[in-house]
């Protein structure tokens, strides 16, 4: 299983503006996106979507820019992950066989994989900002 593109650019992105943020400074688009080297374009509508979500606060002008819109400690991955990757919905087929694969809709996976799923959701569930702030990596 992996994180579609734009979802691992969205968590680079908040995850960049975590650990390089201090005294309530602010992001240009342009800057992320040299710094993260992600297509401008792209990246702004990225970010368009995290200041919709309220993980992301905007303030507009020339000393504008992007921050976090609250404390890192109650932002988790999954608040991420649900705004960009479909294939973590909880109905779908890990395999893309069946529409949907529920308790009452079965792809033959689905027994297989409820458990690893779940652990998967409760990982991302319980992972905030602060807990992915890493120290000597690039971004």
């Amino acid at each position: 299983m992996e994180l579609n593109n734009t979802t691992q650019y969205a968590i680079r992105i908040v995850n960049y503006i975590n650990k390089h943020s201090s005294n309530e400074r602010l992001y240009s688009a342009r800057v992320l996106a040299e710094n993260l080297d992600i297509n401008y374009k792209f990246l702004t509508s990225i970010m368009t979507k995290l200041v919709k979500a309220e993980i992301l606060t905007s303030v507009r002008g020339k000393e504008g820019g992007f921050k976090l819109a609250k404390d890192s400690d109650i932002i988790y991955l999954m608040d991420i992950i649900e705004l960009f990757d479909e294939s973590l919905q909880k109905d779908a087929c890990i395999l893309g066989i069946e529409k949907e694969c529920n308790e009452k809709k079965r792809c033959f996976m689905h027994d297989k994989w409820k458990k690893p799923k779940k652990e998967i959701y409760e990982l991302f569930e319980g992972t905030s900002l602060t807990d992915i702030k890493m120290s000597g990596e690039k971004f």
